[in-house]
């Protein structure tokens, strides 16, 4: 006669493994393993990028003199600004979510409906204003000379300040075309051409003894890039090889090359993940609306990209301390 002993499950699954290693879902603890992954590697960019940053410190470009722009405020000096509203937003963003959180363990859907939404909304504006901030960073502002040394010279006025190309050189028309594929050579084409010829600029310079150039060097007193006479300055320009304006990944007016390298790729990194969680946000929103969770009975979901979202936020603080801080 066989007898069967009834086994009281206690939320352990038909196998014998538990359903909630450690007290939380499988689903929420493969969120924590991507975000502890995702941390080594954002970790791993950061510092190299320290590295660098150390390496050149006496060279590197200063932040407060690269993102001075504002939208809608053309022309005004405003170091920093833009992006310290955007790490706002973003951080905001991160409140909503919470409030969105507590909103779904309380399985209220119309609060969760609505900070749902202020967190797409704030995060849609940060990519927006990411976008603008690579518009500028790679249309350039002022514009610079190269040397064959690989380094960078900038110009500027009798008080120091930094000028753009266009204030002091008169273009003498050369009429120089942009080499493409279709007015060259086959399958042959070149970057955008700068707005002004090396020549141009050089002769322009001569031209206007009140300005200076200034190189990559920084004063360690000042803080501030080294200055050079403008009759010394003559002596640099002999040894100029291009114009530049802008920055890719090959040249940067603003200085260093690996600076421009360094920005495209972390913080168009970073840029992905914020597009990544807005569009999940997106869907999760949508599956709010439709009353899916409220039938589930829960609101575990929104918790799950919640991580992910506080994740995001977070490197994003690294980045802005990294890159515009220090």
């Amino acid at each position: 006669m066989e007898v069967t002993i009834p086994i009281e499950n206690n939320g352990t699954s038909g196998e014998g493994g538990n359903d909630k290693p450690l007290g939380v879902s499988y689903g929420k603890m493969m969120i924590w393993f991507f975000i502890l992954s995702d941390a080594l590697t954002f970790s791993g960019f950061l510092g190299a990028y320290g590295l660098m940053r150390f390496r050149f410190h006496d060279s590197w470009p200063i932040a407060d003199e690269v993102f001075t722009h504002f939208p809608f405020l053309h022309g005004v000096h405003a170091p920093m600004y833009y992006v310290a509203l955007m790490t706002f937003i973003l951080i905001f963003s991160s409140v909503t979510m919470v409030l969105a959180v507590d909103a779904g363990r309380q399985m209220n859907k119309k609060k969760v409906t609505f900070y749902m939404f202020l967190t797409i909304v704030g995060g849609s504006i940060f990519l927006g204003s990411q976008a603008w901030e690579w518009k500028n960073f790679i249309g350039g502002t002022f514009g610079a000379v190269i040397l064959n040394d690989g380094k960078i010279i900038q110009f500027v006025d009798a008080t120091g300040e930094q000028i753009t190309l266009e204030s002091f050189v008169k273009s003498q028309n050369t009429g120089r075309i942009r080499h493409t594929a279709n007015n060259g050579i086959w399958y042959m084409k070149e970057a955008k051409l700068p707005p002004f010829t090396l020549n141009e600029v050089v002769e322009s310079f001569k031209a206007n003894p009140a300005i200076s150039i200034r190189t990559e060097l920084i004063n360690t007193e000042t803080k501030a890039k080294t200055i050079i006479p403008h009759n010394e300055a003559i002596g640099f320009l002999n040894e100029a090889t291009a114009v530049v304006k802008g920055a890719n990944l090959r040249e940067n007016e603003y200085g260093k090359t690996l600076f421009a390298n360094f920005f495209f790729f972390i913080t168009g990194f970073h840029g992905f993940h914020v597009f990544t969680g807005v569009v999940i946000n997106t869907v999760i929103f949508i599956n709010v609306i439709i009353g899916t969770y409220e039938r589930r009975g829960h609101y575990e979901m929104v918790e799950k990209v919640g991580l992910y979202w506080h994740f995001v936020d977070l490197v994003w603080v690294f980045v802005f301390t990294f890159f515009y801080l220090i």
